[in-house]
């Protein structure tokens, strides 16, 4: 499947279509993402070049730690975006896309950091950190 997927903010400043495949969904529980989303955040890892951004100005970006920062709309406080610092990789929030994705889960990544209020258990990978080396 090589669709357009579109997505958005929850009121609507900021939108964005992401051209290509977008690959999996990855659950990330680290401690900044569970205190950005309120829980853990499901994204797809992309390329920055697959993403056009309507209402960039609109984007606030967070430098989260020295590596990475998190974009969100700066209007509604709508999560949306990571990136790691130096990085041509662009991380989109898998709930601001519009249904159907078309998405399939993948893995937990940062699970020595998840919440102590809820256990994982859909048979996926589970990485103590990341997944990626």
């Amino acid at each position: 499947m090589n669709e357009l997927r579109q997505g958005r903010c929850l009121c609507g400043a900021v939108s964005y279509s992401v051209a290509g495949e977008p690959g999996s969904v990855r659950y990330c529980h680290c401690t900044m993402c569970r205190r950005q989303t309120g829980h853990f955040l499901a994204a797809i890892s992309l390329k920055a070049e697959q993403v056009k951004i309507d209402g960039a100005e609109v984007v606030t970006w967070y430098e989260s730690s020295d590596e990475a920062e998190r974009g969100f709309c700066a209007r509604c406080g709508s999560v949306l975006f990571w990136r790691e610092k130096g990085s041509e990789g662009l991380a989109v929030a898998a709930g601001s896309l519009d249904l159907p994705t078309g998405l399939k889960s993948e893995a937990h990544i940062f699970v020595a950091d998840k919440g102590d209020y809820y256990e994982i258990n859909d048979g996926l990978p589970q990485y103590a950190e990341s997944d990626v080396s």
